[in-house]
């Protein structure tokens, strides 16, 4: 269930990406965590043909941002989900076909760097320990020679922020820390952080916004539920047919017409007639 406005954090989403939203926050926030330059922000819309994949697929982009040179996804997960490095695979593919389908060659794809913030490990050793790293990064290297490159241009970096104490570059660290305790302590940016989620509480656009993508969710979540209960009866019906079970019974137990199930155990009709002439 969504959170109330009043309880959101920094870290919740619509919060996050709504704060993040602010290009001089958003550049300030990306630079003290990746130590780049962000020059210009922008925040492009995706190609209309990729768009819709970040929500079937059941992922969304938190923050999209690119300047002249670079293209950087910010990412916040605050609760543990399976195969993240998968996922970091797909926000990348992504992101390369949209820059491909805006007209880029391959040698003019931008320096991409996909940044997750998780308040927890993600990295295990084995079922009970972690490694317990704040920071992890990735890049292509070649396995034989360490000094080898791929040369993609392409860097994960995936901060654990419940290790916060262990950092030692102290912006990081403070920032790290209001991310893991929502406790801004003395940081300046963290502090101007926790004051744009003050802000954006009382702010009728952000809660007219907040509400219709809660909105959208549920519908995206209702309409996941009625596919996979429509594939399932689906299976069930062929299932019945090749059994043995009458149309009538099966459209009566599954409460479906009986057009539908005609429909349905068409195929299937078939392959077992198929099955009956050649054992003839």
């Amino acid at each position: 269930m969504a959170k109330k406005i009043e309880d959101l954090t920094f870290i919740d989403d619509g919060m996050f990406q709504a704060v993040m939203h602010e290009p001089g926050v958003c550049a300030e926030f990306v630079e003290r965590l990746l130590h780049v330059k962000v020059e210009k922000v922008q925040f492009p819309k995706l190609e209309k043909a990729i768009a819709p994949f970040y929500t079937t697929k059941g992922v969304r982009l938190d923050v999209y941002l690119k300047d002249e040179n670079k293209i950087i996804d910010v990412e916040i997960q605050k609760y543990e989900q399976e195969a993240l490095g998968k996922r970091t695979r797909y926000y990348q593919s992504m992101i390369d076909m949209d820059s491909l389908m805006k007209g880029q060659d391959y040698p003019q794809l931008k320096e991409t760097y996909i940044l997750f913030i998780c308040t927890f490990d993600p990295f295990k050793k084995n079922e009970k320990e972690t490694y317990g790293l704040p920071l992890y990064t990735f890049k292509n290297l070649c396995l034989e020679e360490s000094d080898v490159q791929l040369g993609d241009n392409s860097t994960k970096v995936i901060y654990n922020a419940s290790a916060y104490k262990a950092v030692k570059d102290e912006r990081i660290q403070q920032l790290l820390q209001f991310i893991s305790t929502n406790n801004p302590g003395e940081d300046l940016f963290s502090n101007k952080l926790a004051e744009l989620v003050k802000k954006l509480k009382e702010n009728e656009r952000f809660r007219s916004d907040y509400a219709a993508m809660n909105l959208h969710d549920r519908d995206l979540i209702r309409n996941t539920k009625k596919e996979v209960a429509k594939e399932t009866s689906i299976k069930i019906a062929k299932s019945l047919f090749a059994n043995g079970a009458s149309i009538e019974l099966i459209s009566k137990s599954l409460e479906m017409t009986i057009e539908q199930v005609q429909e349905i155990v068409k195929d299937v009709s078939v392959n077992l007639k198929s099955e009956v002439e050649s054992a003839e």
